[in-house]
């Protein structure tokens, strides 16, 4: 009778552990590992385009992709994107999303055998950079 008790206690346990773990696979932001790992492909994947196929779209700036946040469907992905120097982000900004067909159609190219769709892709602009150095000029007055 006490190994039955103990054998049940010990199968809730297990119960609960397995919720807890499902919990662990999403991160702050409740993206599952699966959107985790598209999201890393796609930064990776756009950095090198931007490096190779696309230095003409970039030319002259030193353009990095912060974060990539991709929807729960894999349907959109949105791409944070940090431009250095900050004063040419406008026209820099412009251009990319003026060729993101292409940069898509050139991404589809790299992930045609991970993904069965192609993320619809839209650029933001992260100037968090430019935020913080704001804050340490005005520090130093």
């Amino acid at each position: 009778n006490f190994w039955a008790t103990f054998y049940k206690k010990s199968q809730k346990k297990g119960a609960k552990k397995k919720k807890q773990n499902k919990k662990d696979m999403e991160n702050t932001f409740g993206e599952s590992t699966r959107q985790q790992k598209v999201a890393r492909q796609i930064q990776k994947d756009i950095s090198e385009l931007f490096l190779r196929d696309c230095a003409d779209i970039v030319k002259g700036v030193i353009v990095s992709v912060t974060a990539v946040r991709v929807s729960p469907d894999l349907e959109y992905a949105r791409i944070y994107l940090s431009i250095f120097p900050f004063n040419r982000h406008e026209e820099i900004m412009g251009r990319i999303e003026a060729e993101s067909w292409r940069i898509r159609k050139l991404l589809g190219a790299r992930m045609r055998n991970q993904l069965r769709v192609v993320p619809e892709i839209s650029f933001f602009l992260d100037d968090s950079l430019e935020y913080i150095e704001n804050i340490d000029n005005l520090l130093k007055k």
